[in-house]
């Protein structure tokens, strides 16, 4: 796996016509052009504007190619960084479940709530969190006009970022989750499970 960081001063924002969600799916999205039946095999959080630059942070299988604007600088995972048993975490996710009779999405509000979310979905991912640890930071709602068919409509994701301590119980189900992501909307800088290894208490 390889790491990239995507830099965007001022005027590449503007150039890349950076506003929204959906713009920034499309920039990260033009550094891998699609393969012959390849699948989308990256992911990307927004971290946000730090001194001058705009960061994108990508998690891929191959190299990104140089952006149009921008810099660009990737180095390759090492094997070992998914070898220990404990992590500090970060993730952006867009917490939601779906009604049992309508199957439409619902959005899960408040920070308790949150949290029995993220904890009961850890279950299935190889690891489990230390409730102790886990905290909700920024929750907003990421809303852009999206055209399908020739209809435009207004498209809308929770998004809630979570950071505290975990245990891998699953080797092979936590390397699933850091390579693959987590949840939904993955394709819009939502899933990737951002680790630092940590000693175990």
């Amino acid at each position: 796996m390889i790491a990239s960081m995507l830099n965007l001063s001022r005027k590449d924002c503007k150039d890349w016509q950076l506003k929204d969600g959906y713009s920034m799916h499309r920039i990260v999205y033009s550094l891998f052009p699609k393969q012959e039946n390849e699948t989308r095999e990256f992911l990307f959080a927004d971290k946000g504007i730090a001194g001058q630059c705009h960061r994108i942070l990508i998690l891929s299988k191959r190299l990104p190619e140089k952006p149009d604007f921008g810099e660009i600088t990737s180095k390759e995972i090492s094997e070992s960084i998914l070898s220990h048993d404990h992590y500090g975490f970060e993730i952006t996710l867009n917490p939601a479940t779906r009604n049992g009779q309508s199957r439409k999405l619902i959005p899960v509000r408040g920070k308790d709530n949150l949290c029995e979310w993220f904890i009961k979905k850890s279950l299935t991912t190889g690891f489990e969190i230390d409730p102790n640890s886990l905290c909700v930071g920024q929750t907003q709602v990421q809303q852009f006009d999206k055209i399908k068919e020739g209809t435009k409509f207004l498209h809308t994701h929770g998004s809630a970022t979570f950071t505290g301590k975990l245990k891998v119980t699953s080797r092979e189900l936590f390397k699933k989750s850091f390579e693959q992501g987590i949840g939904r909307a993955r394709g819009f800088g939502f899933g990737l499970l951002q680790i630092v290894p940590m000693k175990s208490n």
